[in-house]
């Protein structure tokens, strides 16, 4: 399995196809095998697909204080800080961006820190903002402890972590932290300063998130698009793992007719 080290952790990455460069970021409870049934109709379509483990997911190695840096204020920061140089490794310099929950705020992140590296940005179940802090939000939606969930997602949790890992990952990421840290989280501010084109998709009965979080981001955007699924979960990914793709590939051949007209409409006035 390849792994590279980035920032001083053995972190786990793969990359598939050839063709224009597309990131996927996974949510903040899997790693990079929730893209399993993603990632291959991409790369069909000419695209060269690179997913890998944040620092502490999946295959990717903790590191010292991982509680710390999970619960800490420099989580998103160093997540940003991890891609570029993990990019720049691999010699990639600009690209699409595709984040499922959590990892739509590292992507918010990563295009306002490199506007000049992001061609488009998804983004699919991220929250826009909350109502109260991240903790009592994780607290109405989360059992208290690995024991309470059901065996399926127990499973799952076991696969993406590991059975060593999985119960300790859980019951410290169902309490705070991550990208959405633990008071009041609000992207709202952030959102209008992304200049790049933004396709938004929402579920419309998500367990986690109503469907006006995806309007409220939609609505912030200066280049936004909305898609909204319906009779769906968080999951979209899992729900209509070829829809979703198909969602995001046609948007990329959106924006590229777009940029194709801009060329044309440049030539023509020179």
């Amino acid at each position: 399995m390849p792994f590279m080290t980035i920032r001083g952790i053995r972190t786990y990455y793969e990359t598939h196809g050839e063709g224009e460069s597309l990131v996927l970021l996974h949510n903040g409870f899997s790693c990079a095998m929730m893209w399993e049934e993603i990632f291959p109709i991409l790369t069909a379509e000419g695209y060269r697909v690179i997913l890998y483990d944040r620092r502490g997911y999946g295959r990717s190695e903790e590191g010292p204080d991982f509680e710390g840096y999970y619960t800490g204020p420099r989580f998103r920061e160093e997540s940003v800080a991890a891609m570029e140089e993990l990019l720049d490794i691999l010699g990639i310099g600009d690209f699409h961006i595709v984040g499922q929950c959590e990892g739509g705020v590292v992507g918010v992140d990563f295009t306002l820190a490199h506007p000049h590296r992001v061609r488009t940005l998804t983004m699919a179940s991220t929250l826009c903002f909350s109502k109260t802090s991240m903790e009592i939000f994780n607290r109405e939606k989360f059992p208290d402890s690995f024991r309470g969930l059901t065996s399926e997602i127990q499973r799952k949790y076991v696969r993406w972590h590991g059975p060593e890992r999985a119960e300790a990952f859980f019951n410290l990421c169902s309490r705070y932290g991550g990208a959405y840290g633990r008071g009041v989280f609000d992207l709202r501010p952030l959102l209008g300063e992304i200049s790049c084109p933004v396709l938004v998709m929402y579920p419309d009965r998500g367990y986690f998130f109503e469907v006006e979080q995806g309007l409220a981001l939609y609505r912030h955007l200066p280049a936004g698009e909305l898609a909204v699924f319906p009779k769906c979960g968080h999951n979209i990914h899992e729900h209509y793992p070829r829809q979703y793709a198909e969602q995001v590939l046609n948007f990329l051949e959106r924006w590229a007719k777009t940029q194709t007209a801009a060329v044309h409409a440049g030539q023509g006035s020179s």
